[in-house]
């Protein structure tokens, strides 16, 4: 994504009146810094991201420089493609889902209930992988949560592919409709959902959508409570109702943030692909900076 030799060294030491960060990540303390690749909506926990001449959007033709923790950083057209897949991925896995759910909510004589329910799979499918090219973009400091939600996502692909090929194939059903009607297999196809229910706890921790955070809640409840059995039909469609309509606004909003959120402060991503030696030498460059200023 983004250069990370000699010259990004050098890029990154010409910060002035920067705040120097000890050894430590100071990004990884609290819990909006350890998920966050963008800005925190909480003035007192906000990553320094800011810029001379910011505009609304911080577009690239703009050539704005913002002030990270590690020294000062632009966006370039390597970010911006990879901002743009992370939120098509997005768009295209709530449109999967949108599409795939309304087959329930469809009556049995609507003209294509049948042709949706032969192809919800495909939708499935669709929508999985849209999912995946977010978490393969997605902007978190920690890697080891990155990976995790990509690990549950994995988990979540296999169990689906386990499920279909061993349970739902022989019985002469589809996926979506064999997990409908067969609740326990929500362990199989679980994580993929687990891993969703984590990429919009990270949106909705790191710049307060409240769409993202009732989210958080709505996936896990609805298929729990399918799996439980604990939860009738009819609350299991209201929610999921509302898990179609908050996923959509969810997804259609990603496209009124600037680009620069979704990035996040780039400078501790090139902070962290630094060796040893380049990271103590910016450090104590930083600390130098600190007691001239």
């Amino acid at each position: 994504m983004m250069s990370l030799g000699g010259a990004s060294m050098v890029t990154m030491t010409v910060a002035v009146a920067v705040r120097p960060p000890s050894p430590q990540f100071r990004v990884e303390r609290g819990m909006s810094r350890l998920f966050c690749g963008g800005r925190v909506p909480s003035s007192g926990n906000r990553i320094a991201c800011k810029a001379v001449g910011e505009n609304q959007r911080g577009s690239l033709a703009d050539s704005v420089v913002y002030q990270g923790i590690y020294g000062p950083w632009t966006i370039d057209s390597d970010d911006v493609r990879e901002v743009i897949l992370y939120r098509s991925g997005l768009v295209t896995a709530a449109a999967s889902f949108v599409v795939a759910a309304s087959a329930a909510f469809l009556p049995d004589n609507f003209p294509l209930s049948d042709t949706l329910k032969q192809n919800i799979d495909f939708f499935y499918v669709l929508g999985s992988g849209g999912l995946g090219l977010s978490l393969l973009l997605i902007h978190i400091y920690v890697t080891e949560i990155k990976r995790t939600l990509q690990a549950l996502w994995g988990l979540g692909v296999l169990g689906s592919v386990a499920t279909y090929i061993a349970l739902a194939q022989p019985a002469h059903r589809n996926l979506v409709q064999y997990v409908v009607d067969n609740p326990s297999t929500v362990w199989f196809v679980g994580p993929l959902f687990a891993a969703l229910t984590g990429l919009v706890f990270k949106e909705g921790l790191c710049y307060g959508k409240l769409e993202a955070g009732i989210l958080t809640f709505v996936i896990p409840i609805v298929l729990l409570g399918h799996l439980s059995g604990l939860m009738d039909d009819g609350a299991k469609l209201t929610l999921l109702a509302s898990w179609v309509a908050l996923f959509v606004i969810f997804a259609g909003r990603k496209f009124t943030q600037p680009i620069k959120d979704d990035i996040g402060d780039k400078s501790v991503f090139i902070f962290k692909a630094l060796r040893d030696d380049e990271k103590k030498v910016l450090i104590d460059k930083l600390e130098q900076q600190k007691t001239q200023n």
